[in-house]
């Protein structure tokens, strides 16, 4: 062995001899085996002492969501979708058992439909309406039941603008309702009709935008009356406030109309007049088309509403008190060219959430649960809202639960049905605070 071989070897049993004087010098922890045989195991460094960051568990398709006094238990919404089954707009049995039937699912949210603020205001002769004192107590059968089942009651406050005077989807005759089978003049920002099928509307005058502010107003202290915790102003898919945010739709050439600054006049009269009468421990959401899907042309120079228009509207809405944008697109001119796929909203709720620093929804073929559950994670919105999909499954929360290995919140009635872990579910708790 040459002598630098042997310096090396006296250098590593050095080291190896340091090391374990060091560890003998460490406290001990004993761990005894069911055998009695005792292992001295060297304590290791207290947590508090090693530096590096500590990972935070992002939010999840079932973490708490909370917004002024209301506290959403996940982050499931059942969206507004209109059954046009309704006399006189007055809720009945066949409301009670659809949405109840969601909130037994296990949604965190669940809304009723596009409500009509007035009956000028319908889709359809069919559709629910809360334009007076008589469809409270109705709705509130329905909120005391959601509420039992852990859920938040919300409703969506909607004035269908030039798509009004309609017959309902599955009638014989898809054109506009003639005033000798029950239909009515419809109201717009413009005289121009959303398509040849559609009524030609009356464009508003002052005292016409007047009243339409004034049913909103109306409409909300009925929401709340009717026991609602949350209430959404429907500013999407081609009813009449989205009417006056487009280009395509508004041609006004006065205050209401023209830039962008005009065009968000009347809908911004409308957020402050809901938002002034709903209590201010209660959250206001709004839903908004953030793009028209539709480019410049020769028809349409302008083209119309976009993203960056939707985003600059988001960052207003924040400030006048809006809690949350329900982002969805479309819907107000038959030439739109939409590349409809599954999620293909949701960068559009990502967007508006990052540059206009407030929350979001995401809707559009949101289906399976590892694709809903992947929104929240990754912070593309804070609530996902499923249409079709709920209506394909009512439970489709509970199963999601157990796909995601998540605990399930299941009413006692049906806890043998359970797998997995199961949590028991509990009422929603009373929302406190100042009511104005």
């Amino acid at each position: 062995m040459s002598y630098k071989q042997n310096t090396k070897g006296s250098k590593q049993r050095a080291n190896r001899d340091l090391v374990n004087e060091k560890m003998r010098s460490r406290p001990t922890s004993t761990i005894r085996s069911c055998h009695e045989h005792s292992i001295e195991i060297t304590n290791l460094t207290p947590l508090r002492y090693i530096q590096y960051p500590m990972a935070i568990a992002p939010d999840n398709l079932f973490s708490p969501l909370k917004q002024r006094s209301v506290t959403f238990p996940n982050r499931i919404v059942v969206s507004p979708m209109c059954q046009y089954s309704y006399v006189d707009g007055l809720s009945n049995d066949w409301q009670f058992v659809h949405l109840g039937s969601r909130a037994v699912g296990g949604a965190g949210t669940v809304f009723a439909e596009a409500t009509a603020v007035s009956p000028e205001g319908r889709i359809t002769p069919g559709d629910l309406g809360i334009w007076s004192e008589q469809h409270i107590a109705p709705l509130a059968r329905i909120t005391s039941f959601i509420k039992a089942q852990g859920a938040v009651p919300a409703i969506q406050l909607a004035h269908a603008g030039r798509k009004a005077s309609m017959p309902v989807p599955w009638a014989a005759n898809p054109n506009t309702l003639p005033a000798s089978e029950g239909g009515w003049q419809a109201v717009a920002p413009s005289a121009e009709r959303f398509a040849d099928a559609y009524p030609t509307p009356l464009a508003l005058d002052r005292a016409g935008m007047d009243k339409v502010i004034a049913d909103f107003a109306a409409a909300t202290r009925r929401a709340e009356s009717a026991g609602f915790l949350l209430v959404e102003i429907h500013g999407a898919h081609g009813y009449l406030l989205h009417e006056f945010l487009s280009p395509l739709s508004n041609t006004r050439i006065d205050e209401y109309g023209g830039s962008f600054e005009n065009r968000i006049r009347f809908p911004l009269e409308v957020v402050r007049a809901v938002r002034a009468n709903f209590s201010a421990r209660l959250p206001v959401w709004m839903r908004l088309s953030i793009t028209d899907w539709v480019e410049p042309s020769n028809e349409f120079p302008a083209g119309g509403l976009t993203v960056e228009d939707s985003i600059a509207f988001a960052r207003v809405l924040k400030a006048e008190g809006i809690d949350l944008v329900d982002c969805s697109s479309g819907g107000n001119h038959p030439r739109q060219q939409i590349p409809v796929g599954p999620g293909y909203q949701v960068p559009f709720a990502e967007r508006v959430r990052r540059a206009a620093g407030i929350p979001t929804c995401a809707v559009g073929m949101i289906t399976s649960p590892e694709q809903a559950d992947q929104i929240i994670r990754t912070g593309q919105a804070d609530v996902v809202s499923l249409a079709r999909e709920m209506l394909r499954d009512p439970s489709w929360p509970l199963h999601a639960a157990e796909i995601l290995h998540k605990p399930g919140v299941w009413p006692v009635q049906y806890e043998r049905a359970a797998r997995g872990k199961v949590e028991r579910r509990e009422p929603l708790a009373e929302v406190s605070g100042e009511k104005k």
